[in-house]
């Protein structure tokens, strides 16, 4: 049995990020990721749930959400399975700290007539997503995406206050004895971590140490352990569907259904026949027990869109 935690659980990615007691894991990591002289010295974790602006709206959680003393906010998120549009994902998640942000009019009692309003100026959004895949158009030896709003014609940063970085985790390869970065070294704890059996002396500095005490399951009380086993069950069942529909051909399908309807012409068949793979996908997760925040990840549905299918086929 693994003496380690394995990082791309909810359990084991909140246990190692999401604590207060291990705050300074989730800040080296963010440091370390940023590579920017403005160290983060401080953060403080925010409410992880977000609804729209109406009833309907889909419910949005983070897995970790914080903010620093500068009011700087990070999303970070373990993404563990491929989703279309998951670029289109980050970018609306990004949205929520940036409405965050506005300020209501507010007036002045001793002066009726006088209006403070907000000025649109925003503080900091990062958004960091550690990904358990790859996107179909990157470089093979492409690991991290440092994205930021650029003028295309010089390639100079026209804004830097939004900036996404994405961690192609499958592309990293590096083996302990070519570790150089303390960069380098996260990323290999990361996708390592469940395989080790003991502290490497290469990672024996202070962050790592706490960081394999944290995730040392021989720490841990049996009510935690149980909590784990049932993360890592969700995490090995969403693996084990997903390879099911690789092995059953569902990828060739979407590819020859693409194809075929790009020789025909037909931009209304595919956008309807990729609705109909989705709803087929989400009916198999449902029928064997996925939850529909799971189910979400998976196929880009919403939650309401979820429920219908449920219901549509008699499922509670």
């Amino acid at each position: 049995m693994p003496r380690y935690i394995n990082p791309y659980t909810d359990f084991g990615f909140k246990k190692i990020f999401g604590e207060e007691a291990n705050k300074d894991l989730l800040i080296d990591f963010l440091n370390t990721l940023l590579g920017s002289e403005d160290k983060i010295v401080k953060l403080k974790y925010l409410k992880n749930e977000h609804l729209g602006k109406h009833n309907k709206d889909r419910k949005t959680i983070f897995d970790i959400y914080c903010e620093t003393e500068a009011a700087d906010t990070f999303i970070v998120e373990m993404q563990k399975a491929k989703q279309a549009y998951f670029k289109d994902r980050t970018l609306y998640y990004a949205t929520f700290p940036i409405q965050a942000q506005a300020k209501k009019d507010i007036r002045d009692s001793k002066d009726a007539t006088k209006n403070y309003t907000w000025n649109y100026q925003l503080k900091r959004i990062y958004s960091v997503a550690v990904m358990d895949f790859a996107f179909n158009d990157s470089q093979p030896d492409k690991v991290k995406h440092d994205i930021m709003l650029m003028d295309i014609q010089d390639h100079t940063i026209f804004y830097e206050k939004l900036r996404f970085i994405y961690l192609e985790m499958s592309h990293f390869n590096k083996k302990l004895e070519d570790l150089e970065t303390q960069e380098d070294k996260w990323l290999f704890v990361l996708k390592n971590l469940s395989r080790l059996e003991h502290i490497p002396e290469k990672l024996q500095d202070s962050i790592f140490t706490k960081l394999f005490e944290t995730a040392d399951m021989t720490n841990y009380t049996p009510n935690l352990l149980a909590q784990y086993e049932d993360s890592l069950r969700d995490y090995r069942d969403l693996e084990n569907s997903l390879r099911t529909y690789k092995q059953e051909g569902w990828q060739e399908g979407v590819q020859e259904g693409r194809q075929e309807g790009r020789q025909e012409g037909r931009q209304e068949g595919r956008q309807e026949g990729r609705q109909e793979e989705k709803d087929e996908i989400a009916l198999n997760l449902i029928k064997e027990g996925f939850s529909d925040e799971i189910i979400g990840k998976v196929t880009g549905l919403s939650l309401e869109k979820i429920a219908e299918i449920r219901a549509t086929h008699h499922f509670s």
